[in-house]
């Protein structure tokens, strides 16, 4: 009888766990990535892209594709100075992490769980590793929301973009722009099938 009970359980959480044993995509649409700068020691602006493809595979790896011609600064002549001077119009960038598939696959309709995250950030043929705490909601059975739970600083140096800045300072008149910025994102996936 025990047994028999064993059995029953065990068939029970595979046939209600969440299904993650599968391929999640990226809702583009739903999706937000940002950063923000500083220019001339106290003017802050928040600045976007707005193409985002991705997806999660069942081993917890993600990639993020971040198209750079996307970029939106809320200003038509920096955007295309940011194209071609920062990211020296490269059309992506990507971002990669693993998480684990065991935390996430333990979540029910509504629940969330904070964890540590190793990522790296590929942008105009430099990589940037970072460490991140990330927040993930389950929202449907085939809907997830991931975002970060803090903000996330990446220098210019680190990234390789310095002479970029350099230069949309020198076409902007500009005295400085902060080197190092805030990024947030809030990702939707979707389960594939």
């Amino acid at each position: 009888m025990k047994l028999l009970l064993k059995t029953i359980t065990i068939a029970s959480t595979i046939i209600t766990a969440p299904a993650f044993a599968a391929n999640w995509t990226l809702v583009s649409d739903a999706s937000h990535l940002a950063y923000g700068t500083v220019k001339i020691d106290d003017i802050g602006e928040v600045n976007s892209f707005t193409n985002l493809s991705g997806h999660v595979g069942d081993d917890g790896w993600v990639d993020i594709q971040i198209d750079l011609s996307s970029v939106e600064t809320n200003i038509d002549i920096r955007n295309e100075r940011m194209i071609e001077h920062v990211f020296r119009k490269a059309a992506m960038a990507t971002l990669s992490a693993q998480i684990d598939m065991n935390v996430v696959s333990q979540l029910d309709v509504g629940q969330s769980e904070t964890f540590e995250v190793d990522a790296k950030l590929s942008l105009v043929g430099t990589d940037v590793d970072f460490t991140t705490e990330m927040f993930v909601l389950r929202l449907s059975e085939t809907s997830v929301m991931v975002s970060t739970n803090d903000m996330v600083f990446i220098s210019a140096e680190d990234a390789g973009v310095t002479a970029g800045v350099d230069k949309l300072m020198e076409l902007a008149q500009l005295p400085g722009i902060t080197r190092t910025v805030p990024v947030t994102a809030r990702l939707m996936f979707s389960q594939d099938g």
